[in-house]
């Protein structure tokens, strides 16, 4: 059983890596149909030369640079080198509003910004010449821009022009566990922004506790780990980078939603982090097909199903056993293959998975692993873990040397090296969750017999009645988005005599139906009573296995799907629930005077 060393700070850990790793490969990219390798001495020189030019160009210890770029080799390469450099990175969405951006800009003052394409500087500079802060610009790709009020370079020029010694650069990086690494913005699911101060010591004590369980329940090996949810996010920025990088792993980038299917099969990764709607998508695609293709596959698929919610049950029993071998040895392998045979576990992360998404999986032979964080948590507080036995309900226990207890409220309170030194120039929310060395998360949960973490909702997201009872929304919003019509929602209700909901149906079940009855798949199908009544009855079915305080009685249909695009939903595919509620709040409210 490996286990990884103890680090002085994130640098060190990469060019020890590299070191011990050689020419062996380390990050993967397509380029012209073929997955080109970057090699770990490549990517040490490369790191030692851009951290280099930076301090040449007037990049200073403890300046912050922006980062901006898609998930990509120079992402990584970038991050490594601006801390090598004594820098702090500040990862952002490419997504990012101009509003956004300008904010994070003048909130974190950055000096400097490193930018993936031409398009993406283009966007940026309304919001760089709203600041007088950023000096400097480096583009990724070529970058043309006809503002010269910023100083504008190459990224591959300034490596070309910059020789450097890996070994004196790796010697100069000698800050400490404490010093501060990155600051990360929260996406954003209730106001602007909030920049997270995170150390090399935060993240590293996420490393080594993955890395534990891993090891432990897993076995540490030749990782291939493959990266889809962006960089900017910490679950990304640690699980899908440092995690490898500590593990001395490869990482493939994949290429896009689209194309992560074939990503799977054509890479074969051992470990994957993913968020619970990208699973939530692929439940109702795989479902989908199967049961087009009829036959022996769609029997197979439902005999899994019954088998893997008798087997998370504890009913399995004799008579079942020869269903469970049929499964076991035929269908599981052919599902194993679509994720590239080799899959070890997918840890979701994020945002709440619904158990029966879990079970689906887990039934199919997917291992799935729910963990829990945040972001002030750098981010990883806990995970399910095989040898503790997994509970979909759960997210299992704390990461070695995290401690973690219940307030009298409920509220979940972490303690340990993970916990953020505070929010970047914001002194009063800092005093507000950091309270006597305990980050106060927010999240309302529990502790079991086994000391696992049982997650029941966000505190600030609680729907109190006019009764005073409480409802968990997002339990209700993930049992809505099992139903086949309907594909996203948000519910709301607060001090009101119960709920109603906005609700996104699902487009293929929508294209199915509009087929089937003959009619346009337009806009105006959402006024056609007969649609209404097929969304009706999923909310019905939904109703009857909720309380009668948590069910649905009305709800409206949204005018379009929640998105990064419309700021309706967050980066890492959460609902932003204080824009939809600007948007759709009159419409809701008429729903409890209609």
């Amino acid at each position: 059983m490996r286990r990884l060393e103890h680090f002085p700070n994130l640098v060190a850990m990469f060019f020890a890596r590299a070191e011990q790793q050689g020419d062996a490969p380390f990050l993967w990219a397509r380029t012209d149909g073929e997955w080109v390798a970057t090699s770990w001495r490549e990517a040490a020189e490369t790191v030692a030369r851009l951290a280099t030019a930076l301090k040449a160009i007037g990049v200073a210890r403890g300046d912050r640079v922006m980062l901006v770029s898609e998930n990509r080799p120079e992402w990584c390469l970038s991050d490594l080198a601006i801390m090598a450099a004594g820098c702090v990175t500040v990862p952002t969405y490419t997504t990012n509003t101009e509003r956004d951006h300008a904010h994070i800009i003048e909130n974190s003052g950055a000096t400097a910004v490193i930018v993936s394409t031409d398009k993406l500087a283009k966007a940026l500079m309304p919001a760089i010449l709203r600041s007088i802060q950023p000096q400097i610009l480096i583009g990724i790709d070529p970058v043309r821009l006809g503002q010269r009020s910023i100083d504008v370079y190459d990224w591959n020029t300034l490596i070309a022009e910059h020789p450097a010694d890996v070994a004196a650069v790796r010697a100069a990086a000698d800050f400490t566990r404490e010093d501060l690494a990155c600051i990360i913005y929260t996406s954003g699911t209730g106001g602007a922004p909030r920049g997270v101060m995170q150390h090399h010591g935060a993240i590293l004590h996420n490393v080594a506790g993955c890395a534990v369980a891993i090891s432990e329940d897993l076995g540490w090996d030749d990782e291939v780990f493959l990266s889809f949810l962006p960089l900017s996010h910490a679950y990304e920025h640690t699980g899908g980078q440092f995690v490898p990088i500590g593990m001395g792993g490869q990482i493939y980038y994949a290429e896009s939603l689209d194309r992560l299917a074939a990503n799977m099969e054509a890479v074969r990764p051992t470990i994957m982090f993913v968020v619970p709607r990208l699973f939530e998508v692929l439940r109702t695609r795989i479902t989908k097909a199967i049961e087009k293709q009829g036959g022996l596959s769609a029997r197979l698929f439902h005999l899994a199903l019954d088998v893997g919610a008798k087997r998370y049950a504890g009913t399995l029993g004799l008579r079942d056993r020869p269903a469970a071998l049929l499964v076991d040895t035929v269908f599981k392998r052919r599902i194993a293959k679509k994720f590239g045979g080799r899959m070890k576990a997918m840890v979701s992360g994020g945002a709440p998975l619904t158990p029966e998404v879990g079970i689906f999986f887990d039934s199919l032979g997917v291992t799935f692993l729910q963990g829990y964080g945040q972001t002030e948590a750098a981010p990883i507080i806990s995970c399910n873990r095989p040898a503790a036995g997994i509970r979909m309900e759960s997210v299992g226990p704390p990461l070695t040397d995290t401690e973690v207890r219940i307030a009298e409220d409920g509220e979940i309170l972490v303690r340990g090296e993970l916990v953020m030194h505070g929010y970047w120039r914001n002194e009063a929310e800092t005093a507000r969750v950091l309270k006597g060395g305990w980050l106060h998360t927010g999240d309302i949960g529990e502790i079991d017999d086994a000391g696992r973490i049982r997650i029941t909702d966000r505190k600030k997201d609680l729907i109190i009645n006019d009764k005073g009872d409480n409802v968990a929304p997002q339990k209700v919003e993930g049992m809505l988005t099992l139903q086949p019509e309907i594909g996203q929602a948000m519910i709301a209700g607060d001090r009101r005599p119960h709920m109603v909901a906005v609700l996104v149906p699902d487009a293929d079940w929508t294209a199915d139906w509009a087929k089937e009855k003959g009619v346009a798949n337009d806009a105006a199908l959402a006024e056609d009573p007969a649609y209404r009544a097929a969304v009706q009855a999923a909310v019905d079915r939904t109703n009857r296995d909720l309380s009668v305080v948590e069910r649905v009685r009305r709800f409206i249909l949204a005018d379009e799907p929640f998105a990064i695009e419309n700021e309706q939903m967050t980066p890492s595919l959460k609902i932003r629930r204080h824009v939809l509620k600007q948007v759709y709040g009159e419409r809701l409210d008429a729903l409890y005077r209609g």
